[in-house]
């Protein structure tokens, strides 16, 4: 069967797909490694946890090198069916960490526990590694395989100088690909730059550049494994869009 069956429904139209933004999936994924896709993900996750305990929810790093993220997730989250498919102790680029450590890379039980995450739970948060141009095989990257399974996804941007250049170029690879890309989350990793951050990451001119909006700014947080202060910095988000999804969404 097609990996397109396993989707949720679209109607396919000669120039564009439109689709419901029902799809209970949203991929994570930044311009370049250590961006703070970690923390946006874990505070979202926290922030259902808190507001929206109801929810049943799942949590997929796509695939890691090295330790980290999912030692992390599963520090900080109960109640929440978490899966790595993939992981190398080696860190570096997916392709390169296989090779090192004679593995393959099988994508298609990615897919499969991803799959399984879809149909077990109210919503999943995938957290990518990388930026959206790393590698995951030797063929694919992060795009390709936002692209292809047609995941609704957002780009996390460092509050830095030189994160204008980044987004137009990370937004343009999105384009490019055809991702689903949902919006750009600002994320202030350096207490330094958190006062002059209109003038890192200046939104309206980061908007115009890409013609894609920007859902908010995650703010420096001192102790990001406090699940209250991860939840409580969501509170600029446009959480309608990254989790409540009422909103239409156009691929052209």
């Amino acid at each position: 069967m097609s990996i397109f069956n396993y989707i949720y429904p679209c109607w396919f139209r000669k120039n564009f797909i439109i689709y419901l933004d029902c799809m209970k999936t949203l991929l994570i994924t930044g311009v370049d490694t250590e961006v703070g896709k970690t923390i946006l993900t874990t505070s979202l996750v926290a922030y259902c946890q808190k507001y929206l305990s109801s929810l049943s929810l799942g949590l997929m790093k796509l695939m890691q090198t090295g330790l980290g993220d999912d030692e992390l997730y599963h520090q900080l989250f109960q109640n929440v069916d978490i899966v790595t498919p993939i992981s190398f102790k080696t860190p570096v680029a997916p392709p390169i960490a296989a090779t090192i450590e004679g593995q393959d890379i099988n994508l298609g039980l990615v897919w499969q526990e991803l799959n399984r995450l879809q149909s077990q739970h109210d919503f999943i948060f995938v957290e990518a590694l990388g930026g959206l141009g790393t590698p995951v095989t030797a063929e694919l990257t992060v795009a390709d395989i936002a692209s292809s399974w047609r995941l609704p996804t957002v780009l996390v941007v460092p509050v830095k100088l030189g994160a204008i250049g980044q987004t137009v170029a990370n937004v343009a690879l999105a384009r490019y690909s055809k991702v689903n890309l949902k919006g750009i989350i600002f994320n202030c990793i350096d207490p330094t730059n958190q006062e002059n951050s209109a003038n890192l990451t200046p939104k309206d001119l980061i908007q115009s550049l890409t013609n894609v909006p920007v859902l908010g700014t995650i703010p420096y947080l001192i102790n990001p494994t406090n699940l209250d202060s991860l939840a409580e910095s969501t509170s600029n988000l446009d959480l309608e869009q990254l989790i409540f999804g009422y909103k239409w969404n156009y691929l052209v």
